[in-house]
């Protein structure tokens, strides 16, 4: 082979490799873009907005998913946290280990009657929950050591001072002043 040729075949050699670059950034963009929508599309609450209503209430309006729950961006402790909103809950129910990163104490050991049978867990208490702007102090929650993912059932230990409609696939929730 002469020079030119081996120039020629390292071109095409450089070439390919841009070739399959371009496609692996692009195939990259692609999961980024798709991981955005998929999660738009679990919990299209994520930035949760107000506008204070009549005589202090406050007031906060969701989103229902495409899997038909209502699933919103808040906070425990004031560290942000993902809710799923369950009235079949009885108390907050927190994951193992997101108890363990938020500093909680395991209280008394419980059992939970659940669609899936008997669940233990652990009494705590939350010093703060806010959905937005709807915040309660000192609220009672149980830490699960049966769930792996992030996910917080918010419960009526929470929902319970609240007021909530639905219509369609919103859900408005309301705290009024002293609750």
């Amino acid at each position: 082979m002469d020079k030119y040729s081996d120039a020629i075949s390292g071109q095409k050699r450089a070439g390919r490799w841009m070739f399959y670059a371009m496609w692996a950034g692009l195939l990259g963009l692609l999961m980024v873009f798709f991981n955005g929508v998929l999660e738009r599309q679990y919990n299209p609450n994520r930035a949760l907005s107000y506008e204070p209503g009549e005589g202090g209430v406050r007031e906060v309006t969701l989103e229902r998913n495409r899997f038909n729950h209502y699933v919103a961006t808040g906070a425990i402790n004031g560290v942000e946290t993902v809710f799923m909103l369950d009235t079949g809950a009885s108390d907050i129910s927190v994951p193992a280990h997101l108890a363990k990163k938020l500093g909680l104490k395991r209280g008394a050991q419980i059992t939970y009657q659940t669609a899936n049978g008997p669940a233990p867990g652990y009494l705590t208490e939350l010093d703060s929950v806010s959905l937005g702007p709807i915040g309660l102090r000192g609220v009672r929650a149980s830490i699960n050591p049966n769930v792996s993912n992030d996910e917080v059932l918010l419960g009526m230990s929470f929902l319970k001072h609240l007021e909530f409609t639905q219509r369609g696939d919103t859900l408005t929730l309301r705290q009024y002043p002293g609750q």
